[in-house]
């Protein structure tokens, strides 16, 4: 098993910039890749971005390329999502993810975190 917790969720006007961290524990070797989703109300939960554990390789969702980086730190079992430029469209409640595979959608998802809110304003 594998356990996630997100932190670093809040309020920001549109245009600045947070950062989500995502701490890891358990059987965090076993894993292939970590992830970011976000569910805004009312809508499905969709992907946001992913890493792969070894090489580091990304993917991003066309809607937050160019504005959020996703990184991570296997010394200290932790995942980033830096969100700069944010939109009003970008509130949403987001969650950390972590998966046996390569992680592009949902379904590929082994373990979610509790979720963090991140709310944007004009």
């Amino acid at each position: 098993q594998v356990q996630l917790l997100e932190s670093g969720g809040g309020s920001v006007q549109t245009g600045g910039s947070l950062r989500l961290s995502c701490a890891l524990s358990g059987r965090t070797a076993s894993t292939t890749s970590t992830g970011w989703f976000r569910q805004a109300p009312g809508k499905e939960r969709e992907f946001v971005a992913g890493i792969s554990r070894n090489i580091g390789r990304t993917y991003y969702a066309d809607s937050v390329k160019g504005r959020f980086t996703i990184s991570r730190d296997n010394d200290k079992n932790t995942s980033y999502l830096q969100m700069n430029s944010l939109k009003l469209e970008d509130t949403a409640v987001y969650y950390c993810a972590a998966s046996y595979f390569w992680i592009r959608s949902r379904t590929d998802v082994n373990f979610w975190g509790q979720g963090t809110q991140v709310t944007v304003s004009s």
